[in-house]
């Protein structure tokens, strides 16, 4: 039996995330259109940019996943890549804000694609440890779900000031503004550099996990792939992943030229985390009361109306209205960031189970593998959609097309992502009561014949 965590580990270890979602929202609202309206680039050029910059990522994930496996240091297999990696963390995302004294959209394309390229990987090596840290922490069904709820608390709360605070600092994307972009570039490196070191400093690792042989390369990945919970979850995860990412590309546009309240964007999109954060402990509950696949369910089919509602939205539509309804999506957003994450460690143990050895590293670069190829055809098909479609940046009046496929982002293609999310949802083999079987078969393992989970 886990001895429960005390509050002080879980606000520790829930307050490292901050600085990911600090980054990686501020990447997925504003870079494309910093890109655009400030750079200078096409939107297909853009496109193509941030395209090959993430390609290193789908190999560079599980490389280090797995080397954070076979890391066995004093201070643990994860920890020290959160003390080692927060300083390239951090200079690797101010290279991204920086608009160098090229002026040529091929030189540009390049040294953005470059930046890219070291950001991601200096990121992986962060962050792909310390969201392995969850399973290590307590192997408890539901004190899963509460952990990943104080860390679903400080990354929804770190979007809210992604969504806000960049806005009050650059003012607005224009290229005379580019002074201001790199000033809020290195106040958000700093600010996420830090609470990857409280969470360093605040957690513990199991020293049993310490004692397990070092997996081969091959056979972790073969034992992802033949976990069942694991690729449904990880399943789940991308759908819900890959809305989330074109949502965070399009918001902003949809609030400049659809609704036209840009002025107005950090206020509305605040609603929406604040609603998010206050939403968490309902879908903690609601997890506990049925379960994970359950909530799941029910809280991003509310999310998908909400979303199919926005498209009717237009420049006449009172604040009010504006503000229920991103209240009402608050809600949704809640549940889509702390389910589909609590899902996920609950495969580790069947694994355990199946293979006797724990893959953590392997298995959580995977699922944040997943994260980068949904931005990485999110961001991309976004920005070719509005070149396709002629976006003209800072326009007055945007083409009737452009407009028509600002709405079809924001609305239709959301609620056809989440549907799809629902229906693996559902099909999740996973429950409660069959993971504690799990547990308790691990547990008795060469004690007494144990009961068979297939």
């Amino acid at each position: 039996m886990d001895q429960p965590l005390s509050r002080k580990t879980k606000l520790l270890y829930g307050a490292g995330d901050i600085g990911f979602s600090l980054t990686s929202t501020i990447l997925g609202v504003y870079f494309a259109i910093f890109l655009t309206d400030v750079v200078g680039l096409s939107p297909g050029i853009a496109a193509g940019s941030i395209l090959v910059g993430r390609v290193w990522d789908f190999v560079n994930d599980p490389i280090i996943g797995h080397i954070s496996d076979r890391t066995r240091t004093r201070w643990g297999r994860r920890r020290p890549f959160l003390l080692f990696g927060s300083v390239p963390f951090a200079i690797a995302f101010v290279l991204l804000w920086w608009r160098p004294p090229i002026e040529t959209q091929l030189g540009l394309a390049i040294y953005y694609a470059i930046a890219y390229l070291l950001f991601d990987t200096s990121a992986t090596f962060a962050y792909m440890p310390y969201f392995a840290l969850t399973p290590e922490l307590t192997t408890d069904y539901d004190e899963r779900t509460a952990l990943t709820g104080y860390r679903m608390f400080f990354s929804i709360f770190g979007s809210l000031l992604a969504f806000t605070i960049p806005l009050m600092i650059i003012g607005g994307f224009r290229p005379e503004n580019a002074n201001r972009v790199l000033v809020m570039g290195i106040t958000f490196a700093l600010a996420s550099m830090l609470p990857l070191l409280l969470t360093f400093a605040g957690t513990r690792e199991r020293e049993k996990h310490m004692d397990m042989g070092r997996p081969g390369l091959l056979p972790s990945l073969r034992a992802a792939f033949k976990n069942r919970p694991f690729v449904f979850g990880a399943t789940i995860f991308l759908f819900t992943w890959v809305c989330i990412t074109i949502l965070e590309t399009t918001l902003l546009f949809f609030l400049k030229y659809i609704v036209q309240r840009e002025a107005q964007s950090d206020l509305l999109m605040g609603s929406i985390f604040i609603s998010a954060i206050v939403a968490l402990p309902f879908w903690e509950f609601a997890s506990r009361r049925w379960d994970k696949r359950r909530a799941y369910i029910s809280g991003v089919a509310f999310w998908a109306v909400v979303q199919m509602l926005l498209i009717t939205l237009n420049a006449s539509t009172s604040m009010s209205v504006l503000f229920g309804l991103c209240i009402l999506a608050g809600i949704g957003v809640g549940a889509a960031h702390v389910l589909p994450w609590s899902i996920i460690p609950d495969a580790i143990e069947w694994d355990e189970y199946e293979t006797g050895q724990r893959h953590e590293g392997m298995f959580y670069s995977l699922v944040t593998l997943t994260q980068k190829i949904a931005s990485a055809i999110a961001v991309p098909l976004v920005l070719l959609l509005l070149e396709f479609t002629g976006y003209l940046p800072n326009a007055e009046a945007q083409p009737a097309s452009t407009m028509l496929a600002i709405r079809i982002a924001i609305g239709p293609v959301p609620a056809i992502l989440l549907s799809a999310g629902i229906i693996f949802a559902w099909r999740y083999p996973l429950s409660r009561e069959r993971h504690g079987e799990i547990r308790e078969a691990i547990r008795r393992r060469g004690e007494e014949p144990v009961l068979e989970v297939k």
